[in-house]
């Protein structure tokens, strides 16, 4: 499904295979012999979704780009690469010739450098920076500009990483103090209620 969304029609090559089940919205371009497949979300948001040539998107990915305050977080995909199925990218960057594995997370402000893996399960927090030709392991979480990875049972300090890039405030310009999640999750919805909107004046155009 192509969708028409504030203002803006996608746009890709027509060597492009788009499945019939892949949801295609707004301001995106994809370049050519890329392929988006069944049951993938291409979303731009606010923003915008830019696909290099010969990138595969596979079954069930989301891709969703958004704002947060004055900030734009475009996604940004260069050429030859590999998202694998149920895999969700937000606001990130994967330089070319990236493989990104099956139910990884990436998400605001982060970035993968070129030839670096993110594997199976594996988190990317927001304003991370991968470097080029590493490897992040599965169901890990790296954090940081530099990246440190942390393992799911490094509770105290993997809490105490993630409260120190204040993602409320990247994410969803919210300012509720890090102890306080009833309001914190209470603001986030508001501002992604707000976000999401738009979508009534949606047209879908194919």
């Amino acid at each position: 499904m192509i969708i028409k969304h504030r203002g803006f029609e996608p746009k890709f090559d027509s060597s492009v295979f788009l499945a019939p089940t892949a949801t295609i919205i707004g301001n995106v371009s994809i370049g050519k012999e890329s392929r988006i497949m069944y049951g993938a979300v291409l979303d731009s948001e606010g923003s915008r979704i830019e696909i290099g040539d010969y990138t595969i998107i596979c079954e069930n990915a989301v891709l969703r780009a958004t704002s947060s305050g004055n900030r734009e977080y475009p996604v940004l995909i260069g050429d030859h690469v590999f998202i694998s199925p149920q895999s969700t990218l937000i606001g990130c960057e994967i330089e070319s010739n990236s493989y990104i594995a099956t139910g990884a997370t990436i998400l605001q402000g982060a970035v993968v450098q070129s030839g670096a893996a993110v594997a199976v399960g594996a988190f990317i927090h927001a304003n991370t920076v991968i470097p080029a030709n590493s490897f992040i392991p599965p169901n890990n979480i790296a954090i940081g500009d530099p990246m440190k990875i942390y393992r799911p049972k490094d509770q105290e300090a993997l809490a105490k990483a993630i409260k120190s890039i204040e993602f409320a405030k990247v994410a969803f310009n919210v300012d509720a103090n890090w102890e306080n999640r009833f309001e914190r999750y209470r603001q986030v919805t508001i501002v992604r209620s707000k976000e999401f909107e738009s979508h009534f004046n949606d047209e879908i155009i194919g």
